[in-house]
């Protein structure tokens, strides 16, 4: 079940807030409507409860608002737009990612693509899918991780009448297992063919809370608005000739001085009300729609439908429904409008002022439905409800946007992430071809040593093609998270959470090393191919020198995630690689170079002296070293230290917020 309490947008400035005070329940085992037209707030309510947007009040998932679930997840399933998505990947690989951030099995996967109807199209990219493909694949991510609520907007906009009726089913079936479903719309009709509740939202505000039966039968039916400063005596006087002329015909006092008539016309009202001197500023006919507008104070007061002793006719169940009792009335919601009936009894005759209703606010008291129909015996008058003082309502809590936390199984996201797209490869692919036929021509001069010619580096390029290769795909890592970002596809930002990187710097760490191994494998390969066994072969330091390039590669790849992270861009990711040997490394040149008393020769061998390294791991510490006090070195160690902090720095600002 879901409760909405009292939520209330952030208004700028002076502004009015886009929605204000509202209130409704979503009852378990039935569908739930948010209708509304466009501009009315819909989407703001629904990123409200799912705490998407800052603001004031709260939404209740079962008893506990979002926040306080452990995993939002598997509580509630959310979809608020397209599937966003790399247009690359394929439908099947996309889900499975997903499972590996919710933390469940990679076969629900193909569960849901057989519940949504799109097996056949598994191997699909998302960017092929048509839009109908597409809302099933949003409500098949929703489902991934079998959550009690669903909550989505507008899943039927742009799809055909046959989409529709699918994801219809698809909503009825869900809450015929128990579920609770709540959805936006502004197709009136469609809201009374789908769902069991109604909300009416207008200008922010719920103007009416009625099951679907009642929804269609009053603001479905063709009727009659009337705006006059005598709305109570005119009322009256339908009433009174209606019952005379032996017609059934239904009076509903909006807001005061609002009227909707049902079962009349509109040259019947204009004639009856000049024949009586009635002042009239609204005549109109209104069919099929949410109902009239407000007007004046934006309020609408709520029409009671039933004589004493008279029960409203019940809502008819599907056998697949699951019955749940409603709530009860929230006096301090906005305003609830209960459906009016049709009385078939006399109505005695109301003066003004105690037709009237005591006000025109959330709180005022519900005027009476004078309906004529066509039996005159047995129901007594109808008397005034006494007036009940209400205390004034306090605010609601504020809410506080609270971004995801990390993937339940980071590393294993993070793997299937990086190897569902096919750019990854053509990056390693494209490295390996420029290495191998840069080595080829850089072995033609003779004048390159051995370490350079394996590198593929020559002394013109600023990074050798291996560790720029290794630096985009650190700056894919993170960078495709905020162009595609799947994580966010239900909760907003992209989480910066240190468990996701962690999962991105080792998955990035180990794409490196792979590189960096294969790299020089190939390239030595090739250069014994062509110009002997003797200019392929590797020098005697080789374990330094391997060292000190894994550490390069490494450190690029890791250059690249961190800046793509913090300035959530993957150009922001390259260029910062660039930027290293660029902009960095003259500058730590210039202070090395500058005037020193004292210098850290010696410093392996003492550190060597101090502590006995076992296996041999002090060769490696030693190249560690010199790779470090190198420009390029220490430029790189520079580089990471303040990504990273840059990077902390924006995981706490966002934890403040």
């Amino acid at each position: 079940m879901i409760q909405a309490i009292g939520l209330t947008s952030t208004s700028r400035k002076e502004t009015l807030p886009t929605v204000a005070d509202v209130s409704f329940d979503a009852p378990t085992g039935r569908i739930t409507a948010l209708l509304g037209p466009r501009g009315a707030g819909k989407s703001t309510v629904l990123r409200l409860m799912l705490e998407l947007q800052p603001g004031r009040g709260t939404a209740h998932f079962r008893g506990r608002p979002l926040h306080r679930i452990p995993h939002p997840a598997r509580e509630v399933g959310v979809v608020l737009g397209e599937v966003p998505g790399h247009p690359a990947r394929t439908v099947r690989g996309h889900l499975r990612m997903l499972c590996a951030a919710a933390g469940v099995p990679g076969g629900r996967a193909d569960d849901v693509l057989e519940v949504t109807d799109l097996d056949r199209v598994g191997d699909t990219r998302l960017g092929c899918l048509s839009r109908g493909m597409d809302r099933r694949l949003a409500l098949a991510c929703a489902l991934l991780a079998d959550p009690h609520t669903l909550v989505l907007d507008a899943p039927t906009d742009g799809l055909s009448t046959p989409e529709r009726s699918r994801l219809h089913h698809l909503l009825r079936s869900h809450a015929g297992l128990g579920g609770t479903v709540l959805f936006s719309t502004d197709d009136a009709k469609e809201a009374a063919r789908t769902a069991d509740r109604v909300v009416t939202l207008e200008a922010g505000r719920v103007i009416a809370d009625q099951e679907a039966v009642d929804f269609a039968r009053t603001r479905l039916r063709p009727r009659v608005a009337v705006r006059s400063p005598h709305a109570v005596r005119l009322a009256r006087f339908i009433t009174q000739e209606a019952r005379a002329a032996r017609q059934s015909v239904e009076v509903v006092n909006e807001a005061g001085n609002r009227l909707s008539v049902y079962g009349s016309s509109c040259a019947e009202i204009g004639e009856l009300a000049y024949r009586h001197g009635i002042l009239v500023h609204q005549l109109a006919d209104e069919t099929g729609d949410t109902g009239p507008l407000v007007g004046g104070d934006g309020d609408r007061v709520a029409a009671e439908g039933d004589p004493p002793g008279r029960k409203p006719p019940p809502a008819p169940r599907s056998p697949a429904r699951l019955s749940a009792p409603a709530s009860p009335t929230d006096l301090t919601a906005p305003v609830t409008q209960v459906a009016p009936t049709t009385l078939t009894g006399p109505t005695s005759p109301m003066d003004p002022e105690e037709a009237a209703p005591g006000g025109t606010g959330p709180l005022a008291a519900p005027a009476a439905v004078r309906t004529a129909g066509l039996d005159d015996a047995a129901h007594p008058p109808r008397t005034a409800a006494p007036s009940t003082v209400v205390e004034p309502r306090v605010l609601p809590p504020a809410i506080t946007v609270r971004p995801v936390g990390s993937p339940l199984r980071p590393v294993r996201y993070e793997l299937r992430r990086a190897t569902g797209i096919a750019i990854g490869y053509v990056t390693c692919a494209t490295a390996l071809v420029i290495s191998a036929v840069l080595a080829v021509f850089l072995a033609r001069t003779g004048h390159e040593p051995p370490a350079r010619l394996l590198a593929a580096w020559p002394e013109q390029l600023p990074l050798p093609p291996a560790a720029l290769g290794a630096g985009l795909l650190g700056a894919l890592a993170f960078g495709d998270e905020f162009r595609h970002p799947a994580l966010a596809a239900d909760r907003g930002t992209v989480p910066r959470r240190l468990g996701l990187l962690g999962a991105k710097l080792t998955v990035a760490a180990a794409t490196a090393l792979l590189l960096a191994v294969v790299t020089v494998g190939c390239d030595a390969l090739l250069l014994g191919l062509v110009y002997g066994g003797e200019v392929g072969a590797l020098p005697s330091s080789w374990p330094v020198l391997a060292a000190s390039w894994i550490g390069l590669v490494t450190g690029c790849s890791w250059a690249g995630v961190l800046a793509a992270g913090t300035f959530k861009s993957t150009a922001a990711g390259l260029a910062a690689v660039l930027a290293v040997p660029v902009l960095v490394v003259p500058v730590v040149q210039k202070v090395l170079s500058g005037p020193s008393v004292r210098t850290a020769a010696g410093l392996p061998a003492r550190l060597q002296e101090f502590t006995m390294w076992p296996f041999g791991t002090e060769k490696f510490l030693v190249a560690g070293l010199r790779m470090i006090t190198q420009p390029v070195g220490s430029a790189l160690a520079l580089s990471l230290a303040a990504l990273l902090c840059a990077y902390l720095l924006t995981v706490s600002r966002s934890r403040v917020r």
